[in-house]
């Protein structure tokens, strides 16, 4: 059954606070056993917070738009109405339950956010401008613009996701969760704002999907937050086309539970800090990983990101002093072409364990005016940016290597800071096959 928003007194005119009109069919809908709320119209409805419930379709017809609220006061709170500020860990922010959120679900199974309309966060409502890179605001973290929390049976499909103050669309605790043919379309200068991040959720897919962000575009979390659930598994990735100001595919760095059974396939990744990342540093450890027919374009963007454009960058460094960071293991690229302005980095402290390059091709070239040269190991335990020659593999401290078929290949110097195709330090148990390089000097 359709419960339309108007028939529940909704103005849609961008200015009036649409949120109970809103919510009164979202309840009436849950309370008749599930139904489609329709905002349509080709209107915009300003709303503060909105709960969605129990098998209720929140569905924005194309050419209409769900507006968050700018009145911070009228975000709900899901941390039990405390806000994150000032809570780190060696200085590294980390994200608790969020504060604030405009979308939010709990305990509430087959749910989906649909429609050919878009949901907008008003994200510089929040934020001011730090340097000519990139945009802040005063409090961590600002609201989280779609929370799902302890679902079954998800669905967010054809949407466009804009303007997010903070992480776009959060499942944590999740099961079985759809992401389908979302285009996330945030303004490469609003830092935070993550395009996909399942924390503790299992059997996700995420398919078909455009995601620009100002953070990373999809990343698999085991926060803090959220440790009373289950483990981030049976992950799948596939046909997606990303551009990020950090990772456009990342693992962690919130490890905190494990990461296990996760397909990438068929990804395109372009304009990009950094393409594939693996960042533990919590006790959580990854287990099998397979990353197959992926094209990677890096650059360097602005200091200020993570990231010194590595097209695959794998690391497990202690956050904290005493806390061991946890493993890397069982991890397989596959197919992989990239080409950017640094080159495959693998930190791994003999925690990184038996992983498989085949047919894995690395070309470096110039492309921005940013430093080269440089190795990013942050955040952890006395890391730091690092300035050292790139080489299109760089590898240290892995036990279990296999490299067959792979390539290098350089198309300028970058004034001296290209220097070798390939550099192994402190790894055991190493094959390399048939590996091949082009205009790098001996």
């Amino acid at each position: 059954m359709d419960y339309n928003v108007f028939d529940y007194g909704a103005v849609g005119d961008g200015r009036t606070d649409d949120v109970l009109c809103i919510q009164k069919a979202i309840d009436e809908a849950s309370e008749a056993g599930g139904g489609r709320v329709i905002l349509d119209g080709c209107r915009t409805y300003l709303s503060s917070s909105i709960i969605l419930k129990k098998g209720v379709d929140l569905h924005v017809v194309r050419g209409s738009k769900l507006l968050a609220t700018p009145v911070l006061e009228n975000y709900m709170h899901p941390n039990a109405g405390k806000k994150d500020e000032g809570v780190s860990i060696a200085g590294t922010p980390v994200t608790l339950k969020p504060s604030y959120a405009f979308i939010y679900a709990l305990d509430a199974d087959d749910i989906a956010i649909t429609g050919d309309g878009e949901i907008d966060g008003n994200c510089y409502a929040f934020v001011k401008r730090v340097s000519e890179y990139y945009v802040t605001g005063d409090f961590y973290p600002r609201p989280t613009m779609i929370y799902i929390e302890h679902c079954n049976h998800v669905t967010v499909r054809d949407i466009t996701l804009r303007n997010a103050p903070f992480w776009t669309l959060h499942p944590a605790g999740c099961y079985d969760v759809l992401i389908s043919n979302i285009r996330i379309l945030n303004p490469l200068d609003v830092a935070n704002s993550d395009g996909i991040d399942p924390d503790h959720s299992s059997n996700v897919r995420i398919i078909g999907c455009h995601v620009e962000a100002a953070d990373d575009c999809i990343c698999l979390k085991s926060s803090a937050g959220n440790m009373e659930y289950g483990p981030t598994e049976n992950i799948v990735i596939a046909d997606c086309t990303l551009k990020s100001t950090s990772a456009a595919l990342k693992i962690g760095t919130e490890g905190t539970g494990n990461f296990k059974n996760i397909v990438v396939r068929g990804v395109t990744i372009s304009g990009t800090n950094r393409g594939i990342s693996i960042q533990i540093r919590d006790q959580g450890c990854v287990k099998n990983a397979i990353f197959s027919d992926i094209t990677i374009e890096t650059r360097r963007f602005a200091p200020c990101w993570w990231g010194t454009a590595e097209p695959i960058a794998i690391t497990s460094i202690n956050r904290v002093e005493g806390k061991e960071s946890g493993t890397i293991e069982n991890v397989v690229f596959e197919n992989i072409y990239a080409t950017g302005e640094n080159g495959v980095f693998i930190h791994g402290n003999h925690k990184v364990r038996n992983v498989r390059m085949r047919n894995v091709r690395i070309e470096m070239a110039t492309t921005s005016k940013w430093e080269k040269g440089l190795y990013d190991y942050r955040p952890g335990e006395g890391t730091e940016v690092v300035k050292k020659g790139s080489s299109a593999f760089f590898i240290n401290g892995v036990d279990g290597l296999l490299l067959e078929d792979c390539s290098a290949a350089i198309s300028d110097k970058a004034e001296g800071d290209f220097v070798s195709a390939i550099e192994i330090e402190n790894s055991v148990n190493v094959e390399n096959r048939n590996f091949s390089e082009e205009g790098f000097s001996r």
